[in-house]
């Protein structure tokens, strides 16, 4: 074998060295961590924020559902506060951006109040069957599937990231499933309906509210998240004050805790790039598909 010769890098000639020979030149195209982020720690505690929109709205939900098991909130009076903060929130949407996203979306308001009226009668007129459809499952099997569908909706759940994990479509179903298994083991159907239906109003019509804000009024956004939290614990506070304090260590290493060690770790990754890896084909084929 002439060693001497020069190995050159293609495959469709014969070459006088093994297949898995290489040269001194290989490790010359070697980059290491090409594609790392450099995060600012406080546009992290920023973006931390949908996380705990996310949380407490799971936590309110919670409360409120304790609150009705216990005869304490009356289905009526949910259902009016709801209205009241649903029409608020359908007002906020197209005050923030001058009803800009309404004109692209092309719809009207009278589409949304017959998409309501659609929802509302559905939901009422299927309230006693939603009452009764887990009749035959015992409690804690109800209580432990409630507990999986709303961490599902939590890990599923769109924070912005552009992940596989990511599933807006399953995460509103789980949580609408959990709602219903909850609302089942209340008194009366008109607590079922009230129940679902306040469930859409929180993992539905909230988020869709606050990604309008978030992208539109940044500090607006960050008060109604304050407040939002302040809520919640207080909601919390009110059933159990271990919970609520737990609770309240959980919203300060989400926001504060969790930004430091996202930045700290990021001294610590290692990736490299070279010649050894996957050919990426960055060209359009799309025309040959057709």
């Amino acid at each position: 074998m002439n060693i001497r010769s020069v190995w050159r890098k293609v495959l469709y000639e014969r070459q006088p060295f093994p297949d898995n020979y290489v040269d001194d030149r290989f490790l010359e195209e070697l980059r290491k961590n090409i594609y790392v982020r450099r995060y600012e720690y406080w546009s992290v505690v920023f973006e931390s924020a949908v996380v705990i929109q996310q949380l407490c709205s799971v936590c309110v939900f919670c409360v409120i559902w304790w609150y009705m098991d216990q005869g304490l909130l009356s289905p009526q009076k949910l259902c009016e506060v709801g209205l009241g903060f649903s029409l608020i929130g359908y007002l906020l949407f197209d005050l923030v951006d001058h009803g800009v996203g309404r004109k692209d979306s092309g719809r009207t308001r009278w589409d949304d109040l017959k998409s309501s009226l659609v929802f509302v009668a559905f939901t009422y007129g299927f309230s006693p069957v939603l009452k009764t459809l887990t009749e035959s499952i015992s409690t804690d099997t109800i209580y432990a599937m409630s507990v999986l569908m709303l961490l599902g909706h939590l890990v599923f759940f769109d924070y912005g990231a552009n992940a596989a994990v990511v599933s807006s479509t399953l995460s509103i179903n789980m949580a609408i499933f959990a709602s219903v298994c909850l609302a089942s083991r209340l008194p009366r159907s008109l607590h079922a309906f009230a129940m679902v239906t306040f469930a859409i109003q929180i993992f539905a019509l909230w988020p869709s509210l606050q990604r309008k804000l978030r992208a539109h009024t940044p500090r607006i956004y960050i008060c109604v998240t304050f407040l939002f939290g302040i809520f919640a614990m207080g909601g919390l506070l009110s059933i159990s004050s271990v919970g609520a304090l737990l609770f309240f260590v959980l919203l300060l290493s989400v926001t504060f805790l969790c930004p430091y060690c996202l930045i700290r770790l990021q001294l610590f990754k290692d990736n490299i790039h070279g010649p050894w890896d996957e050919a990426e084909i960055k060209e359009d084929l799309s025309r040959f598909l057709d």
